[in-house]
């Protein structure tokens, strides 16, 4: 498969940033995330019966050309409510707000999206992406902080490729901008004349709510944090599909309320079996979950607050302890409880700088040590990025990038499937422990598939 691009070029705010407004200033929380992107991929589908189509459907390609039309214009709109977006990092504390726009290009496919999608290779979902992560390597000033791919299949199919700078959003705050930036399209294409301000009321409340100082201790220390949690090795994704049964089989094996809590723990229990099948001998492991704050926090402007607004919920399991799967689930629970309303308000006091250095102490121990392991799970889960609709229906796949890397983290992330009742479990680790993951160790495979066509869940 080819991805060629065939056009760049700026998509500017409707309406220029106020002066007062030119320069963004981070949070505390937006502080301690890495400087790299976000990544989001959206696949749209125009062809009930995935038939290949010729090039010389004029009708098709008018289609396209509107389309795109359509997405830059709503754009425009959207990016004039969340100036940020439109502007460039300035440094390690703030955005120059400066109105040069989001990176846009557009590109073509030599496939049909039905061609792919039947069984899709995750280390080539990169070409739809306007740019990498660079999580290793981090960002610098002057780069762009919203760069947006279109890819146009064979078939009239779309791809919509997200790099956002993670500075200044976490997955929520993406959602929040998707959900404005489809209702601007929609408006714009059925003439329903929706109230935007109605529909959602954005706030950036993140940094009086989690206010940092012009000093470098908390990047240095989360940085040295993540080079700790950084192992040379030969890491690859894989993904595993838990549809509906599965995740009800699951809750109720692993006692839990939730789907999320019960997947995470079957994942955390197969992962740590791999690794003693590897090593020759159980080893401790910290898990950590990120916990979104906003529907912890007591303020209502917070709930569609832009910016991060996540933290670390932690949970152990020592070498010799036992690891039923109700077990880590309720280590899990307990982890993700302590994360409540009053350690968001001491979070932005004081308090908060101890609070997290300690946090980040605790997860250098583990990584720096040779006989522990470290899993960071984060989830995507009911943020609603299957409701990302431009006027022509929701997104048939929702999906991130996979991954092959001499040095990377052991990472889950957690997406929801189509339907929404089921999770695509996208897991990031070394090859040697992947194989075991998934060839060896059947417990994952009974309630999980590997890589199965989204094109299912029409």
């Amino acid at each position: 498969m080819e991805v060629e691009i065939n056009s760049q070029e700026n998509i500017k705010p409707s309406f220029p940033t106020p002066q007062h407004l030119r320069v963004f200033k981070f949070s505390l929380l937006d502080q301690y995330v890495p400087s790299s992107y976000v990544t989001l991929l959206l696949f749209y589908d125009f062809s009930r019966n995935g038939r290949h189509c010729t090039d010389h459907d004029l009708h098709r390609q008018n289609s396209t050309l509107e389309r795109i039309q359509l997405l830059k214009k709503s754009l425009s709109e959207t990016l004039a409510r969340f100036y940020p977006l439109a502007g460039k990092m300035k440094d390690d504390f703030s955005i120059d707000c400066n109105d040069e726009g989001a990176n846009f290009l557009e590109a073509r496919v030599n496939c049909t999206l039905h061609q792919f999608l039947f069984k899709p290779d995750l280390l080539l979902l990169h070409k739809f992406l306007p740019c990498q992560s660079a999580l290793v390597t981090g960002l610098v000033a002057g780069t762009y902080v919203t760069n947006i791919q279109v890819n146009v299949f064979e078939c009239g199919g779309i791809a919509i490729g997200m790099s956002v700078l993670h500075k200044i959003v976490d997955a929520a705050a993406l959602s929040t901008f998707l959900e404005v930036w489809g209702a601007n399209a929609r408006d714009n294409t059925c003439n329903k004349n929706i109230d935007i301000g109605d529909l959602l009321s954005v706030s950036f409340v993140s940094s009086s709510l989690f206010p940092a100082k012009e000093d470098l201790w908390l990047r240095d220390s989360a940085n040295e944090m993540r080079r700790s949690l950084l192992k040379e090795g030969k890491f690859v994704t894989r993904r595993f599909v838990f549809d509906a049964a599965a995740i009800a089989n699951l809750k109720d094996q692993a006692r839990s309320s939730t789907r999320v809590e019960a997947v995470s723990a079957l994942i955390w229990k197969c992962i740590m079996a791999a690794s003693q099948q590897k090593h020759g001998i159980p080893r401790r492991c910290l898990l950590m979950h990120a916990v979104n704050l906003r529907r912890r926090t007591p303020q209502p402007s917070s709930k569609n607050s832009f910016g991060n607004q996540v933290w670390v919920a932690k949970a152990r399991c020592r070498a010799d302890e036992g690891r039923e799967l109700d077990q880590l689930a309720r280590e899990i629970r307990v982890g993700i409880s302590k994360i409540n309303g009053d350690f968001v308000k001491e979070i932005g006091r004081e308090k908060g700088k101890e609070m997290m250095l300690d946090c980040i102490k605790e997860i250098m121990e583990y990584g720096n040590q040779d006989e522990a392991d470290c899993l960071g799970f984060s989830s995507w889960c009911k943020l609603g990025f299957y409701e990302a609709d431009f006027g022509w229906g929701k997104p048939l796949w929702v999906s991130t990038i996979g991954l092959k890397a001499p040095i990377f983290m052991n990472l889950v992330i957690l997406t929801d499937t189509r339907l929404g009742d089921g999770i695509e479990a996208w897991v990031t680790l070394d090859e040697e422990e992947i194989i075991i993951l998934h060839n060896d160790n059947n417990l994952l495979l009974n309630y999980a598939s590997l890589n199965p066509t989204p094109l299912t869940y029409i």
